[in-house]
């Protein structure tokens, strides 16, 4: 079977179950494993936003949705050359991963040929089901299953270890605007044994007010920037501090703000989502969790002013 991926948890999905030699083509985004950036890319993003502020995404990723203009480009060569079997793809967001559009325009351009799954998750339950669903597919029943279990049995661990307490948590995936953190990030926040506060399990990440930030007065903020890392987040934290409000929340003024490798280990449904879990669990109860192993720069504390 071809396969092409529209989406980078499904390429690391596919990698994990071993058909990462049938993969013809995946996205720009696709980095993880590394070998995956080696394959052809079939998707490529309409604008760099490498260099450009968070609210300057923001500005042209509404001027494009507005105008009806594509914010990911089909690369025809690389997809008809590909001539998938399968398209794995996404029905979560038109904001971080090709969406219905390119879809049906790649599915056009191949004369409606390729099978297409959409995942399309809104907790942990769902990742781990969409991984299910990519091993029907690909015929790896077995070792999808297999994998399963491992990344369900760390989900216990983090969800059955008793909590001293449940402070309250707010998670931010945008600076500028502020949105809140949705879809999976909420259901992680309580299985690490946390208060999620401003959205819930399953609701789309929404833009904020810092009023209602104040309001919900959060013992930790942690900062998640949809596609970020950490050294890009300080980077726009930086601006964040000119905000006389921002100061007001009680855990910013503690010094209880923490940023996190949003790309590699939250923003993107797939089985990292896990070790998203595993570090939101050592910033909520530290001591609780202090044993158990986090990758190195997946999180840092900001020292409070």
């Amino acid at each position: 079977m071809k396969l092409v991926s529209f989406l980078p948890s499904a390429t690391e999905i596919l990698y994990e179950l071993g058909v990462e030699d049938q993969v013809l083509a995946v996205t720009h985004e696709c980095n993880y494993p590394a070998e995956a950036m080696t394959k052809p890319r079939v998707i490529h993003s309409s604008f760099d936003p490498q260099k450009m502020s968070s609210q300057e995404i923001d500005n042209k990723v509404m001027e494009l949705v507005d105008a009806g203009k594509d914010i990911y480009i089909i690369d025809e060569q690389v997809l008809k050359k590909a001539n998938p079997d399968l398209i794995v793809a996404q029905g979560i967001c038109e904001v971080c991963s090709p969406y219905t559009r390119e879809i049906n325009k790649a599915v056009t351009l191949l004369g409606g040929k390729p099978e297409v799954l959409v995942l399309d998750p809104k907790n942990l339950d769902g990742i781990l089901e969409n991984i299910i669903e990519v091993g029907n597919k690909v015929g790896k029943q077995e070792k999808a299953k297999d994998f399963v279990i491992k990344l369900q049995k760390r989900i216990d661990y983090i969800q059955n270890t008793p909590k001293v307490s449940r402070p309250k948590i707010l998670c931010i995936e945008w600076l500028d605007p502020f949105f809140s953190a949705g879809h999976w990030i909420p259901q992680m926040v309580e299985i690490a044994g946390g208060i999620n506060g401003i959205s819930s399990t399953g609701d789309r990440s929404r833009k904020i007010q810092i009023d209602e930030m104040i309001s919900f007065d959060p013992d930790i903020v942690i900062l998640m920037p949809c596609g970020f890392d950490v050294n890009r987040t300080l980077v726009e934290y930086e601006k964040l501090l000119e905000n006389n409000k921002w100061k007001k929340i009680k855990a910013v003024s503690r010094g209880e703000v923490y940023v996190v490798n949003a790309n590699e280990y939250f923003s993107k449904p797939g089985p990292r989502t896990v070790t998203g879990l595993e570090i939101l669990a050592k910033i909520i109860h530290p001591d609780t969790f202090r044993e158990l192993q986090i990758p190195k720069q997946s999180v840092q504390k900001i020292d409070s002013e």
